[in-house]
């Protein structure tokens, strides 16, 4: 193994990642490599429509114990990745070529209006496809929460059955069926509630990107209408 690695790399679509997969191949990069390991995700889809989406990641020293200790206990979905800050630092020649595409301004030999503009694709309002592919993710992923929660209520009602068909009352019937519960979760056959806590993390990041994404929308629209305004107000003048 490199002495130089520091984690790994995936790519992924409209920012989903928190999976059982991710998870795993992570959790084994903590405990084999290092536990500063890190995995670099980064979002075609989302770049393609004028964001740069490069997130780091590293799962939480709960989540490390947790998974090491085996148990199916109950945490913070917010707990369960840690974000990492990134910073992207371009060599001087770098930005001066990218002054040189973007401008028009700065052509070759000083002639002007050379070069190539590509801030157009930021004043885009076809969104349309854009936030019908989240919301679909997001009604799919409510979706399997939903099946993990009838799991949930499931077990747990059969281990109230089971408590209740002892024929204790009162307080002893109250302790009987916490005991019950709290050992039936440490079964084989119990529910994992890691799935829905992913579940619940990449709900949660589908409608931050969702919030993000509309409220730059209305901003293009408001822009948009200032200059008609003043295109209408032009036609209007004699």
């Amino acid at each position: 193994v490199d002495n130089n690695c520091v984690g790994w790399y995936q790519s992924m679509y409209l920012g989903t990642h928190s999976t059982s997969s991710l998870l795993e191949n992570q959790l084994s990069y903590q405990t084999d490599l290092s536990p500063n390991a890190v995995v670099i995700l980064y979002d075609p889809m989302q770049t393609a429509h004028g964001t740069l989406v490069l997130k780091c990641y590293r799962l939480t020293e709960e989540v490390v114990k947790l998974r090491a200790s085996g148990k199916n206990h109950y945490i913070d979905p917010r707990n369960v990745f840690q974000e990492v800050p990134i910073t992207l630092n371009n060599p001087g020649l770098v930005r001066g070529l990218l002054r040189d595409v973007g401008d028009g301004l700065h052509g070759p030999y000083g002639r002007e209006l050379t070069g190539t503009d590509t801030t157009f694709d930021r004043l885009d309002l076809s969104t349309n496809p854009y936030l019908e592919k989240h919301l679909e993710f997001l009604c799919s992923w409510v979706d399997d929460l939903a099946a993990e929660q009838y799991k949930f209520q499931h077990y747990t009602r059969g281990l109230r059955n089971n408590v209740e068909n002892r024929n204790a009352k009162g307080r002893k019937a109250k302790e009987e069926l916490a005991a019950a519960i709290e050992e039936g979760w440490t079964r084989n056959d119990a529910p994992k509630r890691m799935e829905s806590l992913l579940m619940s993390n990449q709900i949660r990041t589908y409608c931050d990107q969702v919030e993000k994404f509309t409220g730059g929308g209305f901003g293009k629209l408001y822009l948009t209408k200032g200059l008609h305004e003043g295109e209408e107000k032009k036609a209007a003048s004699p």
